[in-house]
Order: structure tokens, then C-alpha cells, then sequence
């Protein structure tokens, strides 16, 4: 399994529910309203006056024959709408309980 986090403009928040969906991806973790500011390219997202857009981000723990297609749709999404600003990260996962 595979820990996915990913960060995205709040904008495309109903976009990456849809890929989780369609990939019956069921459970994550949401954090709404996160302030940030890109590595590479992209405006900081701080929620102020001069900074207004904000993130939000998904971690969802996924069965490895499902990160392909994931990773994909992701890649697919941040092509469509690259001025939004999408990052997806992967982590080992081990189920503990």
C-alpha cells in the first residue's frame, strides 16, 4: 500500500473527490483552508488580500494496483488546469490495527 498526499488549489476540490471516486478510492483525510506556497512555480496560496487562494489536501492510503491509475488521472488534471498548482506525493504505508 501507498500513502498519497496530495495538495491542490481548493478549486479543484470537487475534481480530485470525482478521481477518488471513480477509482473507488474511499477513505482519506481532508485538510481544508492550508496555506502553502509551491517549490518550483506558482503564487503562494495564503488566503490574504494579496495572496487569496487557498489549499486543500487529500491523504488517502491506496492498494498499490491503484497508484498507476491515480497518479495518472492526478497528472491528466494538473495538465488541464496547471495555473491551479497540484502536487501528489507517495510514502510506503504498513496497516497497523
Amino acid at each position: 500500500m501507498k500513502a498519497v498526499f496530495i495538495s491542490y488549489n481548493q478549486a479543484l476540490t470537487e475534481r480530485i473527490t470525482d478521481i477518488l471516486d471513480s477509482l473507488y478510492i474511499r477513505g482519506f483525510t481532508q485538510w481544508t483552508e492550508v496555506h502553502g506556497r509551491g517549490s518550483q512555480n506558482g503564487e503562494p496560496h495564503m488566503g490574504t488580500h494579496t495572496w487569496p487562494a487557498l489549499n486543500n489536501v487529500h491523504l488517502c492510503i491506496v492498494d498499490d494496483e491503484k497508484v498507476g491509475p491515480l497518479l495518472h488521472r492526478l497528472r491528466v488534471l494538473n495538465q488541464e488546469a496547471e495555473e491551479h498548482g497540484l502536487r501528489a506525493f507517495l510514502w510506503n504505508a504498513e496497516e497497523g490495527l
